[in-house]
């Protein structure tokens, strides 16, 4: 019996300030020095070892949400858990299966041991690009991508996920497919587009575009937008406040380092940057994004940085809550 517990009423579609963990994969390969293949996050799944290890990794974001009275969107390890990928590394049919079912278990013994009533804790299912999510040589159509994350995202829906996130995506057509496969088996999706530092997605669209081609394309299924694996400062400049388009961007993970794609693809130690200068960036962009409430990181971020975000952000973040919501008590759950 699938018990997805917050599938029809996510927590964090609400006034309430959520977190999520850091870079999950640059950890693994610079923090601990483990080999990953294709950057696939979820090998370290196939040992007892590697589970502790990510319980182990994960309980240290949690506890930051618990040490701050927020929200906390649990990430699993599945981006690179898409048919192609896997066949690259060697895994078979059934381990796509397995693997996405493994993951998402993880996430809900966490849950279990960590959910109080102040800290929410909402299982995500990372689902990311077919191709390379910086370089997207070859572009699907809406249909191929439909049908192609469809095995994935089917999977997932059979599983106690919440939600599902495309992560890392690069251009609207494949996003779209995703948002139409997850509304095929009712659950919810954010779709997460990567920038450029000129704050356009690597196959050119602006940000502008890309929401609304996706929202028109899928009558706004989606239930929120983010911005992943980009410095806040390669897009706080293309925000305008005030668009509909920048209102439907809710959530941000952004990398520690200013570096383009290009180069952090080629860098052979780990840019972390200044974790209390990446929270004050973070904290800029509350001044663009009046609906913004999930943060997190990527690329180059650990625990650091995600304890100075709730620094940061969290006294704006309740302030300007506060006065919005002297001047309006409507909040609108579903954009259905």
């Amino acid at each position: 019996i699938i018990m997805a517990k917050y599938r029809h009423s996510l927590p964090q579609l609400s006034d309430k300030f959520f977190i999520s963990n850091g870079g999950l994969e640059t950890n693994l390969v610079y923090h601990e020095q483990v080999k990953l293949p294709c950057f696939a996050s979820f090998d370290v799944l196939k040992t007892e070892a590697g589970c502790e290890w990510m319980k182990n990794y994960l309980r240290k974001f949690v506890n930051i949400a618990r040490k701050y009275d927020v929200g906390f969107i649990l990430e699993n390890a599945t981006w690179r858990d898409n048919p192609d990928w896997m066949r690259k590394i060697g895994y078979s049919d059934q381990d796509v299966v397995n693997v996405n079912r493994k993951s998402i278990e993880l996430l809900c013994n966490i849950r279990n041991e960590y959910e109080t009533e102040n800290c929410p804790i909402v299982l995500n299912a990372s689902i990311g690009a077919r191709g390379d999510g910086y370089n997207p040589l070859t572009m699907m159509s809406i249909e191929e991508a439909q049908a192609y994350h469809a095995t994935q995202i089917g999977i997932i829906s059979q599983t106690n996920a919440d939600m599902i996130t495309a992560m890392t995506f690069s251009y609207p057509e494949e996003a779209i497919g995703v948002a139409k496969a997850a509304r095929a088996v009712d659950i919810p999706a954010v779709v997460s587009f990567t920038v450029r530092k000129d704050g356009r997605l690597p196959a050119g669209h602006t940000l502008q575009e890309a929401i609304e081609l996706v929202d028109k394309a899928t009558q706004n299924s989606p239930v929120y937008y983010m911005i992943n694996c980009a410095h806040p400062s390669h897009f706080e400049h293309v925000l305008i406040p005030g668009e509909a388009w920048a209102a439907r961007i809710h959530s941000v993970k952004g990398n520690a380092s200013k570096k383009t794609h290009a180069e952090l693809d080629g860098s052979k130690d780990l840019d972390s940057g200044d974790p209390v200068e990446f929270g004050e960036n973070n904290r800029a962009l509350l001044y663009k994004l009046k609906n913004l409430n999930v943060f997190g990181g990527c690329c180059g971020t650990d625990y650091r940085h995600v304890e100075e975000i709730c620094k940061a952000c969290i006294g704006p973040f309740n302030q300007m809550k506060h006065s919005h919501h002297n001047e309006t008590n409507i909040k609108i759950f579903n954009n259905e």
